[in-house]
């Protein structure tokens, strides 16, 4: 839930002319970031506003443009044209915090051990870094005999088309991680989740390649637009 905010209306003279108690760097460092409203977040990245608009008032506008940090994330930079006084490195600054939350995210499973019971529970550690990408990735969760999450590895950008070096590769992390099982996802940029004849093909050998080594393909996940497909749920793995 969005936090809400009380933010006073100052004279548009700068943030810095503020109470110290109410300029948003200040609140972080006294109150802890936890305790500051999704437009005082905002507007530390930004630093500074423009001319007439304190970083604050910039950061109100961008959050009622875009609604939420995942659209500021893969929206295409031509929409921040209309906001006089963020270039480039501003934009850069926003969606490098964004990646950072989401990795921050796999951080915390790789580090709790954390166990999978269902393609859902698999679906829901990796779907917010996947489902947005403009390109096709594949990662790999490598599991211990009790299903315990050991590592997330990103495999090598490519495509099921040229399956034989990405099976190589998972297979490869799986051996030096000594896992047991795997579970193999990438996502389709279209945001249509639905498995391609390769997909399937790419499943098969993967399965068949695990076998000969006893390392267990458990599912192969296809990340969508806030949708995927197992196809250990479609018992087709």
């Amino acid at each position: 839930m969005r936090k809400t905010s009380n933010l006073k209306r100052y004279p548009l003279s700068g943030i810095n002319s503020w109470p110290e108690d109410d300029r948003p760097r200040e609140k972080l460092l006294k109150n802890g970031e936890h305790n500051l409203s999704s437009t005082e977040l905002l507007a530390i990245l930004l630093r500074t506003g423009v001319k007439g608009n304190s970083a604050i008032d910039l950061a109100r506008k961008i959050l009622k443009r875009f609604k939420t940090f995942r659209n500021m994330s893969h929206t295409d930079i031509s929409a921040w044209d209309e906001f006089k006084g963020v270039g480039k490195a501003k934009i850069a600054q926003i969606r490098a915090a964004i990646e950072i939350g989401r990795r921050f995210r796999e951080d915390e499973i790789k580090e709790s051990g954390t166990k999978i019971k269902s393609s859902k529970d698999a679906a829901a550690i990796l779907m917010p870094r996947m489902r947005d990408l403009k390109y096709e990735v594949f990662k790999v969760l490598l599991l211990n005999s009790q299903n315990s999450i050991i590592d997330i590895a990103e495999i090598e950008q490519g495509t099921v088309n040229e399956a034989n070096p990405i099976i190589r590769e998972i297979l490869h992390k799986a051996i030096e991680n000594f896992a047991s099982s795997v579970i193999c996802f990438h996502n389709h940029p279209s945001g249509d989740p639905k498995p391609s004849e390769e997909d399937k093909n790419f499943t098969k050998q993967l399965v068949q390649a695990g076998n000969i080594l006893n390392i267990k393909a458990v599912d192969h996940i296809i990340i969508g637009n806030d949708a995927y497909f197992s196809f250990a749920d479609e018992r087709l793995i």
